[in-house]
């Protein structure tokens, strides 16, 4: 028996009363009381956000504290349906929907001349943009950072927006997406004894985020951190509530559930719904491509990219000859061909001692297919190959100091 506790095959098992349902639940209440009249939703159109927005009505219906402030920043290169689901968000009289269609600029990863896109960009019309503005949407961007210029970045955007609301704000985010969210979310209290929650901009930076709601500008909590994408979707289909229904439309042609997103779709880390958004909506599509140079081709070669994970192509003897020869000839910036070699360099460092050399270097390359010039995409990849190690070595340091203890 020793030897198997030593072993860690025989970790302990918690059973607690209920469901993840109902621990939700009773996060939210204690959310609610514990930020008295101070509680945001912010809501992409996703099926995460979509379950935390329902269980934060509940509560609010039994305290009498509607309507919801839901915040909703338009990334414009959004799917129909889910401008679709927001505007039946803004139809209720229970949600006060916040809708941003402001300026700011966004990564355009199907682009390799020009990296930016200028999302509602002020110099052009209603009929110039993907869509026309909601009516009643806020358009100003009057966010500014501190040194007094505008903030037009979109995650620099949404807590400058937080900052101005105050108080906390619910997001979907939950631990089985990465390792990193499951390492952030589990490990240190960040509100309190909540360690499923983020501090926001310090009002003071000496104060500490465990002290009080008064310390900072605002929270970020995460109620479903602990929910599995079955227990999302058997949450929504057992309340009957409303979702966006793309997803749909992506289960019926054949997407893998990992692989399901519906925000901006030229961003690095979405790049793969160009290869069916001309077919599922062909009128944003259509839209799309006017918009914004590259999507077009991108949509077109994509698919091809995707089998190069794969397969390396004939005439290169190996995956680093295939990465520099990319990089050489589809990056055009110095700066970012400098970045792409960073990423090599930091993949090949970081996972060298356990990865055979090509296979990281497989890897890599996609990153460059996929014009992912800030390395969000191989970051994760990364951290994904070395999970598994961290954990084995956490657990041989903890089996060897039961060793020392029991003698």
């Amino acid at each position: 028996m020793t030897d198997l506790l030593f072993s860690g095959k025989a970790r302990p098992h918690y059973f607690l009363p209920g469901t993840v349902f109902d621990a939700a639940l009773r996060r939210m209440r204690w959310i609610f009381e514990e930020f008295d009249g101070h509680v945001s939703v912010s809501s992409s159109g996703g099926k995460d956000s979509t379950v935390v927005l329902e269980l934060a009505l509940i509560v609010a219906r039994e305290r009498g504290e509607l309507p919801l402030r839901v915040q909703f920043l338009d990334q414009e290169a959004e799917y129909e349906a889910t401008v679709e689901y927001m505007r039946r968000l803004q139809a209720r009289p229970e949600i006060n929907l916040e809708w941003y269609q402001i300026p700011f600029r966004e990564y355009n990863a199907a682009n390799h001349a020009d990296n930016w896109s200028h999302q509602w960009d002020e110099d052009l019309t209603d009929d110039q943009y993907i869509r026309p503005r909601e009516p009643g949407s806020i358009r100003v961007n009057d966010f500014l950072d501190k040194k007094g210029q505008v903030i037009d970045r979109f995650k620099a955007l949404l807590t400058a927006m937080n900052d101005r609301v105050g108080g906390c704000h619910l997001t979907g985010m939950r631990c089985e997406e990465s390792p990193n969210r499951r390492v952030f979310m589990t490990s240190h209290a960040s509100y309190k004894w909540v360690t499923w929650a983020s501090g926001g901009t310090p009002v003071n930076p000496k104060s500490r985020a465990s002290d009080s709601p008064a310390d900072r500008k605002h929270y970020l909590l995460h109620p479903v951190y602990d929910w599995s994408y079955r227990d999302v979707w058997h949450a929504i289909e057992t309340q009957g509530w409303d979702y966006n229904v793309f997803y749909d439309k992506m289960f019926r042609y054949g997407v893998k559930t990992q692989s399901m997103r519906v925000s901006c779709f030229h961003h690095e880390e979405s790049m793969g719904s160009l290869w069916y958004l001309q077919e599922l909506e062909p009128e944003t599509w259509a839209a799309a491509t006017r918009r914004y140079s590259g999507i077009n081709s991108y949509g077109h070669v994509g698919q091809q990219q995707s089998a190069m994970k794969i397969s390396l192509p004939y005439m290169f003897d190996s995956w680093m000859e295939y990465n520099l020869f990319l990089i050489g000839k589809l990056i055009p910036d110095p700066d970012d061909r400098a970045k792409f070699h960073k990423q090599r360099e930091r993949a090949l460092a970081q996972c060298g001692g356990f990865m055979h050399s090509e296979d990281i270097m497989e890897a890599v390359t996609v990153s460059v297919l996929n014009n992912d010039v800030y390395g969000a995409t191989i970051d994760k990849w990364i951290q994904g190959q070395r999970e598994p190690l961290q954990r084995q070595h956490w657990e041989r340091i903890s089996r060897e100091r039961k060793a020392r203890a029991f003698g």
